[in-house]
């Protein structure tokens, strides 16, 4: 399976953000520049975690991008499902339908190792991915 890029953005702003306590708190653009992705698009990203309550932003002097209690304890799992939504690995049903879609096997086996992809996420929080050692590395991230 392979994620969104705004997914995949999604969970590095949250790690970086949880090793950031002490450091002074990055801008949405900070996070674009130390991430090398378009402004539009971190922004769009932020958007969205602030929506599910895992970050919060404070514009102006003194602002910028704080984790929350919430988004700490995150389940991986659950922000890659937000992310990515709940449809198929494949669409069967779209503009052209696949014929075989009444009676695949190949739908329901895809969506069971989605699923268990899922599963195998649920119990990582964002606190956990960012043990060492890969904590450390991610305050190597400059985010000015």
């Amino acid at each position: 399976m392979r994620l969104l890029r705004s997914t995949d953005l999604a969970l590095r702003v949250l790690m970086r953000l949880a090793v950031a306590e002490d450091a002074a708190t990055p801008t949405t653009r900070d996070v674009a520049a130390a991430m090398e992705v378009p402004y539009t698009h971190a922004a769009k990203v932020v958007a969205e975690l602030q929506h599910l309550g895992l970050l919060s932003a404070r514009r102006g002097r003194g602002g910028g991008l704080a984790l929350t209690e919430a988004g700490r304890g995150a389940s991986v799992g659950a922000v890659v499902r937000a992310f990515e939504g709940e449809g198929d690995v494949v669409d069967c049903e779209g503009a052209s339908p696949c014929p075989l879609h009444t009676g695949c096997r190949l739908r329901v086996a895809l969506r069971r190792a989605q699923e268990a992809f899922y599963a195998s996420l649920d119990p990582l929080t964002i606190r956990d991915m960012v043990a060492a050692p890969t904590g450390p590395l991610l305050l190597d991230i400059t985010m000015r």
